[in-house]
């Protein structure tokens, strides 16, 4: 069975690979990865606020200003709660690149456009075969619109691709109030790749010590129907390769996502919760349900419930929600 796909132009034995995650800090979790089958391998993000505390030169200096202001102090983590600092960064992709016979993926986390360009050049410099754009945006400030927002992540895109000659991804929000239309502007740039989505981590209040409190959790598969609707909806709408991060745990929900049009399929908390030889599951449990299927290759399969050949989808999914609403009975 024909398994290969193509992703941010790099030909892939498969679609599966570890999403950003801290899988990669350990070389020999990145060769268990490998061994498990993994077809490329995507880097943890560094961080946005690291290149700018190397590029003042001293941790001090932020240090001291942070000390002016009571309230910054609690701000970012310091620099040793980092996994990875900027040179760190940059040397874990060289031996990575040593130890894997697979494309690397590095990983840039940031939400304005500075400080990132001479980093994307050194990150291609060290060795990486593509970078992923995190930008993460949160927009709290009532007084900054939608399209500035969205401006700001057009600058980073066109910054970055000005600065490196590898392809460029862009992990996309689901927050964006027209997230085809952000799409195609991206593509106009033009991105290589678009990750469907970022998780914004949620903050929780503890009601009896009166603090808010950072959470983490693992998605589940249920996380999975949104990225399914906005892959069925961009499938052959952009040139830029899809993929999905977040929501696949089982051989089915990576099927789900490729029918709908992703050509590369992120895994992370399926792989922290099974560990890494759960990868090679995945591959094996799709090739057998598309054997079962006699599908003579997983590219028949890419697409092939998008609405691509829907002519009105607005119409099509608005009529999908007063069905869904209309049938529930109590």
């Amino acid at each position: 069975m024909d398994l290969s796909t193509t992703y941010l132009g790099l030909k892939l034995k498969h679609p599966f690979m570890p999403g950003a995650s801290p899988l990669v800090d350990d070389l020999g979790m990145v060769k268990q990865l490998e061994d498990a089958g993994a077809s490329a391998i995507v880097m943890h993000s560094l961080f946005e606020e690291q290149i700018l505390r190397e590029s003042l030169a001293t941790t001090e200096a932020i240090e001291g200003t942070a000390e002016s202001f009571a309230e910054a102090l609690s701000y970012f983590p310091k620099p040793d709660e980092f996994r990875l600092g900027p040179e760190a960064y940059l040397e874990q992709i060289r031996k990575i690149k040593e130890c894997v016979s697979v494309p690397v993926i590095a990983s840039l986390n940031g939400s304005t456009p500075s400080g990132w360009m001479e980093y994307a050049k050194l990150i291609q410099q060290a060795g990486a075969d593509a970078l992923e754009l995190n930008v993460y945006i949160l927009a709290t400030n009532p007084w900054e619109t939608g399209e500035a927002i969205e401006r700001r992540l057009l600058d980073i895109a066109h910054g970055v691709k000005k600065a490196v000659t590898i392809p460029v991804s862009v992990k996309l929000s689901v927050f964006y109030s027209s997230i085809a239309n952000v799409a195609r502007r991206l593509d106009e740039v033009p991105v290589d790749g678009l990750v469907l989505f970022n998780r914004f981590y949620q903050p929780d209040i503890d009601i009896e010590n009166l603090e808010v409190t950072s959470t983490l959790q693992l998605s589940d598969s249920s996380e999975l129907l949104l990225r399914l609707r906005w892959l069925a909806i961009l499938y052959g709408n952009v040139n830029a390769s899809l993929a999905v991060s977040g929501g696949v745990h089982t051989p089915h929900d990576a099927i789900k996502a490729l029918m709908a049009g992703a050509s590369a399929v992120q895994v992370v908390s399926a792989l922290l919760k099974n560990g890494p030889s759960y990868l090679s599951q995945l591959i094996s449990g799709v090739r057998a349900w598309l054997e079962e299927h006699e599908y003579e290759s997983l590219k028949q399969m890419i697409g092939s419930m998008s609405l691509q050949k829907c002519g009105n989808p607005a119409a099509f999914e608005r009529a999908n929600y007063m069905r869904i609403l209309q049938s529930y009975r109590i």
